[in-house]
């Protein structure tokens, strides 16, 4: 289309933060460190999940590009950007989650397919731009419309990438036309995050926020509108996004059977620790986050430090000294939550969190009931590891060998430096147990081969975590 253009290669990719945590580069899928996304309640963009399905689109000319509406309405019509500036200008705060958050943690219960994101495939930003209602107002769909007079129910959006899954074409996704003219559903059509204009990975120069919806409906680089009478036969909404029972596999299912995924559903990870941990005796703070889809609050956040047995409840806040009310206008309907507790833990301790929303949905115990052949919307209870380090029983020589230090290549993404050590002075970065399951789960030759000209350090498996002591 004029002014914006789809690559074919991905010789042209945007920069991107070197802490990022890559699973996968072409297409650029990738998610922050867990402990960045407690770091403020609004995400900054460097840090934000990125979510792709094709090289990265390029503006030419902002002044020649365009939306086209188009379908069942009376006149087609181009927006340009300086149509939809002129519109009264609304922020949004939202959370945005791939439906496919805490896929790997599925994994380990039956395979999945799927790009294998850890616990930060999500992110909270202030999305600035036009509300939709008022954009199709502009064309003659009145406000709180539910069909058109030429029948039209459903809002398609497409983009302007090329997608493996559409043979090349754009991705593309709708909603419900209801929704769409809602000015309470505060769907939008933004051109800023965070204040900013929104970066290349995250649909510059305009792409459609849905609040309280999967991120794949949230479309980027938006190349047309189109009013339809049924939902759209695109691969991400017909193939793909389908919540199903674990009976169903990949020689019995039937895409037609099952709806498209909206909303998610209620949803809470620790981000403070990783999945294995050695700390030092005393209390811990333990944080994360908690967030529901449909603009439904989060009412409470329980954590447990004794895999479930007994439960605290933790604080709640969203922007800071303002308290949070779950129901409240002053409220962020469409935001996470950001949580915390502290608490003494026992010699080796699990550490569970789960939350419940203001209409009582509360997360399942075990993966294994929600499990899906796709791996979507796992939002079983989060479950973390710690044992203390008991500093009297340790000899000095031994815990200055403990420490052991990689850095992961950057082809990788993982440019933290990583620690297994039994002083765990690093609690906000992955522990030498994680590290380990990280190089089998990437194939990381470059720390592979480090190890192997490492020949005097010799693991030890202790309760449940790994640790190298010098021999």
């Amino acid at each position: 289309m004029p002014g914006l253009t789809a690559p074919s290669d991905y010789s042209q990719e945007p920069p991107r933060h070197p802490s990022l945590l890559i699973n996968s580069k072409e297409p650029f899928n990738a998610e922050p460190h867990r402990s960045a996304l407690i770091s403020s309640y609004i995400t900054p963009a460097d840090f934000f999940y990125k979510r792709n399905h094709g090289p990265i689109p390029i503006v030419d000319d902002i002044e020649r590009y365009s939306v086209s509406v188009t379908g069942l309405i009376e006149n087609r019509k181009e927006l340009y950007m300086k149509d939809i500036w002129k519109l009264p200008k609304y922020n949004v705060t939202a959370t945005l989650q791939c439906a496919g958050n805490r896929r790997t943690a599925m994994s380990k219960t039956r395979k999945v397919k799927g790009v294998g994101w850890d616990i930060s495939a999500i992110g909270n930003a202030i999305w600035g731009g036009a509300k939709l209602a008022d954009v199709l107002a502009l064309i003659g769909i009145p406000k709180s419309s539910r069909i058109t007079p030429s029948g039209g129910k459903h809002v398609e959006f497409v983009s302007i990438d090329k997608c493996k899954e559409e043979n090349g074409g754009p991705y593309k996704a709708s909603i419900p036309l209801s929704q769409a003219t809602n000015p309470e559903a505060d769907v939008l059509l933004a051109y800023e995050m965070n204040g900013e204009p929104l970066n290349r990975d995250h649909g510059y120069p305009l792409r459609v926020i849905v609040p309280g919806v999967i991120g794949a409906r949230s479309v980027k680089w938006l190349d047309s509108i189109n009013i339809l009478a049924e939902e759209c036969q695109g691969f991400f909404m017909q193939r793909d996004y389908k919540m199903f029972p674990p009976s169903v596999n990949w020689d019995n299912i039937n895409w037609s059977t099952r709806r498209p995924q909206m909303d998610f559903p209620v949803q809470s990870a620790i981000c403070s620790l990783e999945d294995v941990n050695v700390v030092k005796p005393g209390k811990i703070t333990i944080k994360g986050y908690a967030v529901s889809g449909g603009g439904r609050g989060i009412e409470r956040v329980d954590l447990s430090i004794d895999g479930g047995k007994t439960w605290m409840e933790a604080s709640k806040f969203q922007k800071a000294g303002f308290p949070y009310i779950s129901d409240d206008s002053g409220s962020d309907k469409w935001a996470w939550v950001l949580f915390e507790v502290e608490a003494d833990i026992p010699w080796i301790a699990e550490i569970v969190a789960k939350a419940v929303d203001t209409a009582a949905n509360v997360q399942p115990e075990d993966v294994v009931v929600i499990w899906n052949l796709r791996g979507i919307l796992n939002t079983s209870w989060h479950r973390v590891h710690v044992r203390q380090y008991d500093v009297a029983k340790e000899d000095t020589n031994s815990r200055s060998s403990y420490s052991f230090i990689t850095m992961l290549s950057s082809t990788t993404g993982l440019m933290y430096p990583f620690i297994a050590t039994g002083k765990c002075e690093y609690q906000s970065q992955k522990s030498c147990a994680d590290v380990q399951q990280t190089i089998r789960d990437r194939s990381n030759i470059l720390v592979l081969a480090t190890l192997a000209f490492l020949p005097t350090w010799l693991p030890e498996a202790s309760a449940g975590s790994l640790r190298f002591k010098y021999r």
